[in-house]
């Protein structure tokens, strides 16, 4: 049996994943529920959604992605029975090498398995043909990721800044919580629903700690992380040595996308490997106002041909007329200051030695975030431009499908992640 093979027996594994079709053996029963904050059930209409297998029932609006090394294409589409919008994943498996079968196999399955609100789903998994299709929730905001270049380039506010990470937060101590390392913080695996909700997304890297029903102290896996991520890695992971790494690499990774939603830009982003680590070890922990770990000015964030974003990832390109709305809620202040909360969060995850970097726990309790106790979604909605509802009129639906539909233009963004 190929690999392949073994990826469509675990698809039809993972299409009837139910919770309440869940054995007391199941890896389900070793996920911890967050007490404080409940995963509710998806709506009548998600559920008829997620009952979908069939490729008549989804009619695709438009690309609004490529990436998983062009592999995958991202695109919104409707389901026709409920008329909700959703984005399809498509990706031909018969293209994938080993590795990244398993990077696929790992993130669909997971997906199924967790429950919380601040983690994103997959509703729905099946193939057509050799191709996979990933069914997911429309993220009307796209990624945080998306939003600084089309409406932030300067950086976001305080107030927006603190909503979208403690969203954020709140996901990646979930996974924290059940042994999971997830290997891939940033921006634009932050992802902002319609009314609000931040999830976190890209399992593609996730790793366990649990090995035998035994919880390791640290792991010594070190998969080859495209350099496009390396901005954002710990320097234990950066290191590769025999000390290995835990849960507290993802924590300087918040830092790391901290810093990089309050100023536009990704620190160390030019940067070759070695130098970015020597950087990341030296000295005491940056801030935001370093600017010597930040692009020179011709490599800052431009602004998008789009404001809208693949729901999933990074990477978009959608006809629907980009533009930078100037309004107070959107105002930036040009001379960049930052509150000591702010700072004070950003060098507590930016700590060399990760033994001194607080957990995702403790720091959901940080000061910066008690602002934010007795406000709800909608608090981030005021901070944020209207959100996208609707497939731009000039592009007519793409349907039915075809195999010939996945040969894409050369001209199309390749940057998104699975």
């Amino acid at each position: 049996m190929s690999l392949l093979d073994c990826f469509c027996t675990s698809r039809t594994q993972v299409e009837s994943l139910r919770p309440e079709a869940q054995s007391d053996t199941s890896v389900h029963q070793y996920l911890v529920d967050e007490p404080t904050y409940s995963w509710s059930p998806p709506s009548t209409r998600a559920n008829e959604v997620i009952c979908s297998t069939s490729v008549s029932h989804y009619e695709l609006q438009v690309e609004i992605g490529r990436g998983f090394d062009n592999l995958t294409s991202v695109h919104l589409a409707r389901h026709t029975p409920t008329g909700t919008l959703v984005t399809i994943k498509v990706t031909n498996l018969e293209n994938c090498d080993e590795e990244r079968l398993k990077a696929l196999q790992k993130a669909v399955i997971l997906s199924h398995f967790f429950r919380h609100p601040n983690i994103t789903t997959h509703w729905t998994v099946f193939t057509v043909g050799s191709w996979l299709w990933v069914i997911s929730p429309f993220m009307a905001y796209g990624s945080a990721s998306q939003l600084l270049k089309t409406y932030f380039p300067e950086g976001m506010s305080e107030a927006l800044i603190r909503n979208i990470l403690f969203g954020a937060v709140r996901g990646l101590n979930y996974l924290h919580q059940n042994g999971c390392i997830h290997r891939n913080i940033k921006a634009s695996h932050i992802l902002i629903s319609g009314d609000g909700l931040v999830t976190l997304s890209g399992l593609s890297h996730l790793h366990s700690l649990i090995k035998h029903g035994q919880r390791q102290r640290a792991v010594y896996d070190f998969p080859q992380f495209s350099t496009s991520v390396q901005p954002w890695l710990s320097p234990e992971l950066l290191r590769q040595d025999l000390h290995g790494y835990n849960v507290k690499s993802d924590i300087y990774s918040v830092g790391i996308t901290a810093c990089e939603l309050a100023s536009g830009q990704v620190p160390f982003q030019d940067m070759h490997r070695t130098q970015m680590l020597l950087q990341k070890l030296k000295g005491p922990p940056y801030s935001p106002l370093d600017v010597g770990v930040f692009p020179q000015s011709e490599s800052r964030m431009k602004n998008s041909r789009s404001g809208v974003d693949s729901g999933i990832g990074e990477s978009v390109l959608v006809s629907s007329g980009a533009h930078i709305v100037n309004s107070d809620r959107l105002h930036t202040p040009s001379s960049r200051t930052y509150s000591p909360a702010f700072l004070s969060l950003v060098q507590l995850c930016l700590q060399q030695d990760p033994e001194k970097r607080p957990s995702a726990s403790s720091l959901l309790s940080h000061v910066f975030f008690k602002q934010l106790k007795e406000e709800s979604q909608d608090s981030i909605l005021a901070l944020l431009p209207p959100a996208y509802n609707r497939p731009s009129v000039s592009q007519p639906p793409v349907s039915p499908w075809t195999e010939l539909e996945c040969d894409f233009p050369d001209d199309k963004d390749v940057n998104w992640e699975f």
